[in-house]
Formats: C-alpha cells, sequence, structure tokens
C-alpha cells in the first residue's frame, strides 16, 4: 500500500494537470440536473443512467460512466440538498489541499472499483438489478476529511457542532450497518461494495494510519516505562517522605515559600541540579546550579 501511494504521488506530481479543476463541482451539478429531470419523469430518468450490468452488456456503455450522477436519498429534497452540500464542501477542501490530480485519482479510482465490483457481481447474478453506486464512495470522502482535518468543527444539519473525527465515526458506522446488512440477508457479494469503498481510502491512507499507530503505540510503551522507572518511583517516594515529615509537598530552594503557605503558587524541579530540588516559578529559571548533594 505504501509503495501504491507513493507512484499515485509521483504520477500526480509529474501530471499536476491531470484531471477535472473543481471536479466536485461538477458531480454536484449532474446530480442536481439529474434530480430535476427525475421529477419531470416523476423519477424515472435515474433508471436510463443507473449501474445494470445487463444493460451495459447489450451495449448501454454509458452507465459505466452515468451512474456517477445518480442523486443520492431518491425523492427526499432536504436530504439531498444537505448531501449536496456537504460532498461539495468536502470534495472542494480536498482538492484544495491534495491539489486536482491526486484528487481526481482518489475519486475516479473509488468509482473505477465500484465499476469493476459492479461487474462482477452482474457476472456471477445475472446483473439484472442495479449492482454499483456512487454512495460508499462519496462517504469515503468523509474519512479521507476527517483523516486530514479531525478536529475541524462542522454544522450538522446547519445547527450542531460537531468535530470531523466524531462524524468520522458515524460514517464509519454507516459502513458497518452496509456490510453487516449484506451479509445478514446472504448478499456476500453485495457486501464487497461499501469494502472496496474502504479500500481506495486505505489506498491513500493506509501508510498514514500505520506510521500514526506505531508513533500512538510507542508513546504508551514511553509512558509505562517513565511510570515505573527507578527515577520516577524515587521521585514519587521522596514526595511522599517530605509531606509526611514536614507537612508540605513543595519547597522553593531559594525563597522557602511552600505548596502549604501558598497554595497557588506553582513549583517546578530543576533537571540541571543534582538531586530533587524543587524552585517557584520565580526562581525556577533564575537560580544557581547544583551539580553536588
Amino acid at each position: 500500500m505504501k509503495k501504491l501511494d507513493a507512484a499515485i504521488s509521483r504520477f500526480c506530481y509529474n501530471h499536476p494537470n491531470f484531471g477535472i479543476p473543481n471536479l466536485m463541482l461538477v458531480v454536484i451539478i449532474g446530480n442536481a440536473v439529474v434530480y430535476v429531470l427525475d421529477m419531470l419523469s416523476s423519477y424515472t430518468f435515474s433508471s436510463i443512467i443507473t449501474f445494470v450490468p445487463a444493460r451495459i452488456f447489450h451495449g448501454e456503455v454509458w452507465r459505466l460512466v452515468s451512474f456517477i450522477f445518480v442523486p443520492p436519498f431518491g425523492g427526499n429534497l432536504f436530504l439531498f440538498a444537505i448531501s449536496l452540500y456537504f460532498y461539495y464542501f468536502i470534495g472542494s477542501q480536498l482538492e484544495q489541499h491534495w491539489g486536482t490530480a491526486r484528487f481526481n485519482v482518489f475519486y475516479f479510482s473509488g468509482a473505477l472499483f465500484s465499476a469493476l465490483t459492479g461487474l462482477l457481481i452482474g457476472v456471477l447474478t445475472g446483473g439484472a438489478w442495479e449492482t454499483a453506486s456512487m454512495s460508499y464512495v462519496n462517504l469515503s470522502l468523509f474519512f479521507a476529511f476527517a483523516t486530514l482535518y479531525p478536529d475541524m468543527q462542522m454544522l450538522l444539519f446547519f445547527i450542531i457542532p460537531v468535530k470531523m473525527k466524531y462524524l468520522a465515526w458515524l460514517d464509519a458506522a454507516l459502513f458497518a450497518v452496509g456490510i453487516l446488512q449484506s451479509l445478514l440477508a446472504g448478499n456476500f457479494l453485495y457486501a464487497l461494495i461499501p469494502v472496496v469503498a474502504l479500500l481506495n481510502y486505505f489506498i491513500f491512507f493506509g501508510a498514514d494510519l500505520l506510521t500514526s499507530a506505531r508513533q500512538t503505540g510507542n508513546r504508551v510503551k514511553y509512558r509505562q516505562q517513565y511510570r515505573h522507572s527507578t527515577q520516577t518511583i524515587n521521585f514519587k517516594r521522596a514526595a511522599r517522605q517530605v509531606q509526611q515529615q514536614k507537612g508540605y509537598l513543595h519547597k522553593c530552594c531559594v525563597c522557602g515559600r511552600t505548596d502549604q503557605e501558598y497554595p497557588d503558587l506553582e513549583f517546578r524541579y530543576c533537571s540541571r541540579c543534582a538531586g530533587y530540588r524543587c524552585y517557584c516559578m520565580e526562581h525556577i529559571n533564575n537560580h544557581v546550579h547544583v551539580t553536588e548533594e
């Protein structure tokens, strides 16, 4: 996966003008046009452009591309409008961050994987009905955006402020529900549709996620080692003894103020002084370092 991502990066670097600028705007306009045509035709126009393998094998090859413009959420205008807004916002931000070439590769590779999966399902099942859509590819945009901007806040339904990393968990739940529904219904092949959308995401982000996981594991391991190190244990033991014997925990070695007398005063221990020498914030950076006990 790392090598494949590196190959994609090299291709995009060598071909910066590859792809369609403002791709998501083109997709959104296409969805809106099809939605209007559906309303004028009692929602039958979409049937002409959906991904139906049996129709494709009989010469209707435009369905290999036109399924990209099939509107989500059918006749629900409110959900349709909100989905287009989010897809446009996220898609345009990803294109701005990545560049036109990389975003086009990401989006069209997801479409390609979906089309190949749809054809495979069509060959194995007869393909007399829709076997591919862009629903999960579009949802994978949320994963990509949340990976790059986890703490960015968005207004859910234009009212509720939610960080992208939490929306990503909701997105993951939708993927899980889609896979489970297909498996429980016995449609094992249809479970591949959300899986290939996730595969496309992991091609672009798998290496970074693995690196981040390793770094997180190393930080946890370091913290555990630090907590159980001899130096930390001895420091905690010495602090308890001071508190039991003298009635305070921290005492500045310069001015003599203690945390009991000045509870709002902060104290620090100097790493350059020998032993556990404590100083208040006034003297932590203004004292003579002690090199011997």
